[in-house]
């Protein structure tokens, strides 16, 4: 049997009045009497009739209803996001819709198409780790759709933005190997087109020039999905573990890398750290209770969901044009452990 949802007409139909009657009943119409709409208004609780959101947002030309793109809601730092994104949407009024694209570009535009064509009010995004063409984007900020970027952001849209200091957290991730006695420190990456790709391999580098240590190719990989696929992750270690520079610390720079890298060591019997030492960004509450526990550069999650909402409902309800835009850039938290000890040899 297909599911139906109640409406005005059954209403209507049960206690022998006119839709319009019911329609202004619902609506506390002071042209309704007060015992019609007691009537009317104790029957739609008992049967649990819900207005028809659809209906509401073309008569109101809006849905308070948002989305959110991801690229897995199963990662820790995501789903803190989203529950930052949840306390703020739903205090306000507005449901949330969430999708995830599995770091594909193909599912990000799946994703907003499906998602623009039911009228949200809005979106919150975080691009996908294939995405490098933006054009849907400008597309749908061109006709006027509010978006929020947040981590993983379109530098060249001019709207809000919430991101983390990767620069930083890279850096000072790696000035703590170089402190502990690591010089042959490899860094795992993801697509090299995200934005905080870029950020955290630049803070990587910075840290390395300014300790005196040469950058070395062979000890930069890449993971074009983010280590979302196992058989990226093994290609990547494989050629860091039996490079000619072979690394003695490894910085991961994503929240999946650093998993996927400390699985890949265990699998091949590699001590961690007494043979390669492991620090990377993750937000996972497990990290500290894995064997060894893993140094993290820890990210306010939380925090950047509700400042993305905030942002986007700010952009939702102004009354007039917004044309004044903020990069909220948050400070990362390094969480030092036994992954990332010091080195054995080291003075």
């Amino acid at each position: 049997m297909k599911f139906e949802a109640v409406t005005i007409k059954d209403i209507a139909k049960a206690l022998g009045l006119s839709t319009s009657t019911v329609s202004r009943a619902l609506r506390d119409s002071y042209e309704i009497s007060p015992e019609t709409k007691k009537l009317v208004l104790d029957y739609a609780e008992k049967i649990n009739y819900q207005p028809n959101p659809i209906a509401l947002s073309l008569k109101e030309r809006r849905s308070h209803s948002i989305g959110v793109i991801v690229s897995e809601i199963a990662n820790s730092f995501f789903s803190q996001v989203i529950d930052g994104i949840e306390s703020v949407a739903y205090r306000n009024g507005y449901n949330v819709i969430i999708s995830q694209t599995r770091e594909s570009y193909e599912r990000e535009v799946i994703n907003l198409n499906y998602l623009t064509s039911r009228s949200i009010d809005g979106l919150i995004v975080s691009v996908s780790a294939e995405t490098s063409d933006f054009s849907i984007f400008k597309e749908l900020y061109d006709r006027g759709m509010p978006i929020v970027f947040f981590d993983r952001i379109v530098p060249e849209l001019n709207t809000h933005k919430v991101v983390v200091d990767s620069y930083r957290g890279a850096y000072d991730a790696t000035v703590h190997l170089i402190r502990n006695g690591y010089k042959q420190i490899a860094a795992l990456n993801s697509n090299p087109v995200l934005s905080i790709t870029k950020d955290r391999l630049a803070g990587y580098l910075a840290a390395l020039a300014d300790h005196g240590l040469k950058e070395k190719n062979d000890l930069i990989k890449y993971c074009p999905h983010a280590g979302l696929l196992p058989a990226e992750m093994e290609e990547a270690m494989g050629q860091l573990l039996s490079g000619k520079s072979r690394p003695d610390a490894i910085l991961a720079l994503s929240d999946k890398l650093t998993t996927g890298c400390l699985r890949t060591l265990k699998a091949r019997k590699i001590k961690v750290p007494e043979e390669i030492a492991l620090i990377g960004f993750s937000n996972s509450d497990l990290t500290e209770l894995i064997d060894p526990p893993l140094s993290i550069i820890k990210q306010p999650a939380f925090e950047m969901g509700k400042l993305a909402t905030n942002s986007l409902l700010q952009l939702i309800e102004s009354k007039r044009p917004v044309t004044e835009f903020t990069t909220t850039t948050l400070a990362p938290q390094l969480i030092i452990r036994e992954s990332s000890g010091q080195r054995k040899g080291a003075s």
